[in-house]
């Protein structure tokens, strides 16, 4: 009525006229970019940019656009605009050089509901990887004490994950003589290896309870990482009241923390607080130290979340490494055999491999990060957050901006990789066949948020492929052709595929 008493020469058409451009003026408002802000392409109003991503290879799709605004350019994907980040040099721009300034995380509306609303508007308190300032220091810096007390870097997990080569060995040849698909036996024994740090055991491969621990897992991350994320961090609130697989991500992550909830009882009721056997016993020993605050997360809430992102971290993107191992290494024979001839010469096929054994191998340390760099595991990295009004690229970054690096970006650079489309161990070999290090190798990432499991990443990469390769040959179903084509989640995971092995 007021709307009438204000406009009183307006029917409701016109009305509904009016209220539309004024929405529209207000949305446009609110979206514009501030002074030397990034590029990016138009936006459609209050959705953004959301639709125009390859659901399918966002990862392309925001390399392709690097190609018409440069290695920094922006978009609005719903409520938040975004600064993506590309090639190696801005990428180590940001993640290192500004390493401080690019720090934090941005709120995310998924994790807020996956960590069952234990953030606020802007400083998340809980977890490893979405936390941010003093607790996630203090968090991440004793989840690295912890991981090295129990073994990590030490040959006493040399011993864990070579054990557990053993089991996946003989998984494998039951095997001999069929075609079948691999991903369930590395994702179990990749699984434990972390297991062994967190819980202090390992499951048996038939053990129930574990294949739906891993199967909750696996299905989370590939719907966080889908089309289905993305809607639900541009709209949650309209997300929250519809249907979709983005609930069941949520149902999922909740029967996962419910898994590790039990085991941390399990842990209490048998603690030595002067024996902590794992991450589990000592974070509830430090629990009781009188010198943490509230505010350090060493509460039994937050050991569930810490616990969550460790066996998240821990297990999928090993596994998807050596899935792509076997890929590359079935379309390229010559290179399986040539990696052989160096395991048979360096290690022989009766004894397990170890750590000091890598100095010996650098071909076939070069053919894993080739296969790395390939492929691409993490395609777009985990967001950052400006912790300041700074300058990126000669543009102008606001306090609170949200950045991805867009890391395909940085291993298929084409000013630092000779031939950046194609597998090519020689990438990581110097002339005379000696291993050598390339500073555009990121896919860990880099700086301050890098990977926290790096280290074990490498080793348990260097031992598991080894493992593999030393016992069995290798190759496809006669006639068929493995595509190097992978489905994007929260990671680059290879299409179905079957395999046969032989042993050697």
């Amino acid at each position: 009525m007021w709307l009438y008493n204000l406009l009183p020469g307006l029917d409701l058409k016109g009305i509904l006229l009016f209220l539309s451009i004024f929405i529209l003026i207000a949305d446009f408002l609110k979206s514009r970019n501030p002074p030397n802000y990034p590029p990016g392409p138009l936006a459609l109003p209050f959705v953004g940019n959301i639709f125009n991503i390859d659901t399918k290879k966002p990862h392309i799709y925001l390399t392709k656009l690097a190609d018409v605004y440069g290695n920094i350019f922006s978009m609005s994907l719903g409520r938040d605009r975004m600064v993506f980040v590309t090639g190696y040099k801005m990428v180590k721009e940001a993640l290192v050089t500004q390493g401080e300034n690019f720090a934090s995380r941005p709120y995310s509306p998924m994790s807020a509901r996956v960590y069952a609303g234990n953030y606020t508007a802007m400083f998340v308190s809980t977890g490893l990887f979405m936390s941010n300032g003093l607790p996630w220091r203090k968090q991440r810096r004793f989840a690295l004490s912890s991981l090295r007390n129990f073994g990590l870097g030490k040959n006493s997990m040399e011993r864990v994950i070579c054990e557990e080569i053993c089991y996946l060995q003989e998984e494998i040849e039951k095997e001999t003589g069929g075609a079948f698909y691999p991903a369930s036996m590395f994702n179990n024994a990749v699984a434990n290896v972390i297991c062994q740090m967190v819980f202090g055991k390992r499951f048996d491969y038939e053990d129930h309870n574990f294949q739906i621990m891993l199967k909750c897992l696996n299905e989370a991350i590939r719907i966080e990482g889908s089309t289905w994320g993305r809607l639900y961090e541009a709209f949650p609130a309209l997300m929250d009241r519809l249907p979709g697989p983005h609930n069941t991500m949520f149902s999922h992550y909740k029967a996962l923390g419910q898994f590790i909830q039990e085991d941390v009882e399990r842990h209490k009721q048998n603690l030595d607080t002067s024996n902590p056997r794992d991450y589990i016993d000592a974070f509830l020993i430090e629990m009781e130290n009188p010198q943490h605050s509230k505010e350090d997360g060493f509460q039994e809430t937050n050991l569930v979340l810490c616990c969550l992102d460790l066996f998240l971290a821990g297990s999928e993107t090993t596994t998807t490494t050596l899935l792509w191992a076997l890929i590359f290494l079935i379309k390229y024979p010559h290179i399986q055999e040539k990696v052989q001839a160096e395991i048979d010469r360096v290690i022989g096929q009766s004894r397990q491999p170890n750590m000091s054994d890598r100095p010996n191998m650098p071909y076939t340390d070069a053919v894993i990060h080739e296969i790395q760099r390939m492929g691409n595991i993490v395609p777009l990295n985990g967001p950052r957050m400006a912790n300041r009004d700074t300058t990126l690229g000669g543009y102008f970054i606001p306090k609170g901006t949200s950045l991805m690096p867009v890391l395909t970006t940085v291993l298929f650079d084409k000013t630092e990789w000779e031939t950046p489309d194609t597998f090519n161990p020689g990438h990581f070999l110097e002339n005379d066949g000696k291993f050598v290090r390339r500073e555009a190798f990121l896919p860990f990432s880099a700086g301050k948020r890098a990977c926290l499991g790096e280290g074990l990443a490498r080793m348990e990469l260097f031992l598991f492929f080894i493992g593999l390769f030393q016992k069995f040959s290798f190759s496809t179903v006669e006639g068929v052709e493995l595509s190097l084509e992978g489905t994007v989640g929260a990671t680059l995971t290879p299409l179905p595929f079957k395999i046969c092995v032989k042993a050697r």
